[in-house]
């Protein structure tokens, strides 16, 4: 009973996988104000390692990154068989990277720029 009541204080973990500083930033403050636990990535390499490595509950994907493409890091989870939910974020207009996306099992897309209460409510929703 005590390690229930352990992991129910636990914060939940969100991993922000983007090369934008600015965007980085601010949805990490935004994340933290709310009670998560926020990890970075600079790049869909680093993403995918730490994904695999600090098992995050969430991630908050940008589409377009050096070294390895969202798409890349959200192919490779799903090889893992992670089943970790990803929220997909880009500037990107174009309906077909959202069908892509979708068909590779983004949970949520979101185009920039975004409303951050529309980001946390994505994040709210997937981890409830």
């Amino acid at each position: 009973m005590a390690k229930e009541k352990e992991a129910e204080a636990k914060p939940r973990r969100v991993l922000v996988v983007d090369d934008d500083a600015e965007i980085i930033d601010t949805v990490q403050f935004a994340l933290k104000q709310k009670g998560y636990e926020v990890i970075i990535a600079r790049d869909g390499n680093q993403g995918l390692a730490m994904a695999e490595k600090d098992a995050p509950d969430l991630v908050i994907l940008d589409m377009m990154m050096p070294k390895r493409s969202g798409f890349l890091v959200l192919e490779k989870l799903k090889t893992l068989g992670s089943a970790v939910k990803v929220i997909m974020i880009t500037a990107n207009e174009g309906s077909r990277h959202k069908a892509y996306a979708e068909m590779l099992g983004v949970h949520d897309y979101l185009r920039k720029p975004f409303a951050m209460d529309k980001l946390l409510e994505c994040v709210e929703r997937l981890l409830a």
